[in-house]
């Protein structure tokens, strides 16, 4: 269960590929929709992919999985400009990408200054229940899910793969359903966390 509204992406599984950069992250919804606000540090940046469901991940990239059973799960995925990229599926193989109108209706906001040697940004999204198309959700209060939080940048010049639930695998594969983690969003008549 999440029980603040603040947290680190800390989790390095793959060695090969540590980083530097920092990432936290806060989550709260509004029953109508999830907010989450990414704040990154990074000594590189690369925001190449313009095109909705793009390649994303192969920009500084930040993505949010949620499962709502254990018949697939989305995969929300946002370069440092606010680039989407949405699929449904049960595995990293045979995703569906969502249509470009429902990946549409996902809000973003972002900011970027360079501080030092360093890019700092902001991502701030807001993902209406409407944008989880398999599902009937009419309201996050008291839903239970399974998530897992991201940073990566595959083509930056230092790659990497962080995450806030630890994955155990060989590979850096951010499409593992097993690592997610329980939350419980729960029940809010305004704003609060999960």
């Amino acid at each position: 269960m999440l029980a603040a509204n603040d947290f680190a992406l800390e989790e390095q599984p793959w060695p090969q590929y540590k980083t530097d950069a920092e990432v936290r992250f806060s989550i709260v919804h509004n029953n109508e929709s999830i907010f989450i606000l990414y704040r990154v540090k990074e000594k590189h940046v690369r925001h190449v992919t313009t095109a909705i469901n793009g390649a994303v991940w192969e920009d500084s990239c930040v993505e949010f999985f949620i499962a709502f059973d254990g018949e697939g799960y989305y995969n929300c995925e946002f370069n440092c400009i606010g680039t989407a990229l949405i699929g449904y599926g049960t595995g990293r193989n045979n995703r569906e990408l969502l249509p470009a109108d429902v990946v549409r209706m996902v809000h973003v906001d972002t900011t970027m200054r360079k501080e030092n040697d360093a890019y700092v940004w902001e991502l701030l999204l807001q993902i209406p229940v409407q944008v989880f198309v398999k599902h009937t959700v009419t309201s996050l209060s008291n839903v239970t899910a399974k998530v897992n939080f991201y940073k990566c940048g595959d083509l930056l010049p230092e790659p990497h793969f962080m995450c806030w639930n630890k994955i155990n695998s060989a590979t850096p594969d951010f499409h593992r359903p097993d690592f997610f983690a329980a939350a419980v969003f729960e029940e809010v008549t305004s704003m609060a966390s999960i």
